[in-house]
């Protein structure tokens, strides 16, 4: 008894120690968060104004701004997510739901995960070469979108296929036994069902896109200006359409410069500006899924 008795202290001593650990991890990790984003706030919210997200940097005037890196960033993403989500999710679909298992699957899957786990700097190496000389487009912002489009489709197709993955095998079965056709199975059930894991995909991929400056460096360039915007709509049109033939920098690229020439200030800026769009991504996303399960609910 005794011995029972001494051998159930040792394990609840055991457990009080294993959860002392995580909740460690756990509150490690909050502050840690909440450390960076407060030192950030700290040393660049002061420089945060309307003249500074809608004019552009001139030393001629005087002034600092980000307004064309955030155009150029918010070309870079919506672009290159369009582009990432189609080819993604059409490749996750084909391999969950109409490839056959064989040595052309192998292939195509081992090629997706060897691009998942390449460096950054390769793919600007690349899209430097291939498509700014090969094909012609130069620095431009199309150039940044094509690289970032590689980079990032491999995350896409990996999220998709674990989401389809998880819509139960009865669907599919009552679907096409209630004779629905496999792309009515596809459209009407696997996509929305799988929802909530594509846009969790697309969000890391948005992040990825958003953080990057590596690659960007070598395809897009670091132009700050804003587009020709003209008085016209068809003028102003044609000027945005234009944009993406031309070089552009990120925000990420911005800061990155801007450390490099002791620009402090407006480095810690720019931070507290990716900061906050990457909160609104994360809000969309949650409003986005609790919608959906009020929906299923």
């Amino acid at each position: 008894m005794e011995y029972f008795t001494l051998y159930r202290k040792k394990k609840r001593i055991g457990e009080l120690f294993l959860l002392a650990a995580i909740y460690g991890a756990a509150y490690c990790s909050v502050f840690l968060l909440l450390g960076i984003i407060g030192y950030v706030f700290f040393r660049g919210f002061r420089i945060l104004s309307m003249q500074f997200l809608l004019s552009v940097t001139s030393y001629l005037k005087g002034t600092t701004g980000i307004a064309g890196n955030l155009l150029n960033t918010l070309y870079i993403i919506v672009l290159t997510l369009l582009a990432a989500v189609v080819i993604g999710v059409g490749t996750a679909v084909y391999l969950s739901e109409y490839a056959q298992p064989g040595w052309a699957v192998r292939l195509l899957t081992f090629a997706i995960d060897t691009l998942a786990g390449i460096p950054s700097v390769i793919f600007g190496l690349f899209g430097m070469v291939f498509f700014g000389q090969v094909a012609g487009l130069g620095f431009s912002l199309l150039n940044g979108v094509l690289t970032l489009t590689l980079m990032v489709m491999p995350l896409i197709v990996r999220n998709t296929q674990d989401a389809l993955r998880a819509v139960p095998e009865g669907y599919r079965k009552g679907a096409l036994g209630l004779g629905a056709t496999k792309w009515q199975l596809i459209r009407r059930i696997l996509l929305p069902s799988s929802r909530s894991g594509i846009l969790t995909g697309v969000l890391l991929a948005a992040g990825r896109i958003i953080g990057e400056s590596a690659a960007l460096l070598f395809t897009a360039g670091s132009a700050r200006i804003l587009p020709v915007w003209g008085s016209g709509f068809g003028e102003m049109s044609g000027g945005l359409c234009r944009k993406i033939l031309e070089p552009g920098g990120t925000l990420t690229v911005e800061l990155y410069l801007s450390m490099q020439n002791g620009e402090y200030e407006t480095a810690f800026g720019i931070g507290c500006v990716l900061i906050l769009l990457i909160f609104l991504m994360n809000s969309l996303l949650k409003l986005v899924c609790r919608q959906e399960e009020n929906e299923k609910q």
